[in-house]
């Protein structure tokens, strides 16, 4: 009895999510955002440059001590 009602429950809420509803509400944000990140991009050129830049440089000096404490240590077999 609980359980064939917790199936209808799950059958109106699967069939209520897979319900397309009128509207343009998700292509206006994602064209929102966009505009946003473009407008970013301009904007803060140089700074994204940089904080790239610094990232990359960063990530490659922790590789490199990682790869020479892995190669350093030997095989243990």
């Amino acid at each position: 009895m609980i359980r064939n009602k917790l199936n209808k429950l799950f059958v109106v809420i699967l069939r209520k999510g897979l319900e397309k509803e009128k509207g343009i509400d998700g292509i206006l944000v994602t064209v929102g955002l966009c505009i946003i990140a473009l407008l970013l991009c301009v904007v803060m050129k140089d700074s994204l440059a940089t904080f790239v830049t610094t990232i990359v440089q960063e990530l490659t000096k922790e590789a490199k001590t990682i790869l020479s404490g892995v190669s350093g240590a030997g095989v243990l077999f």
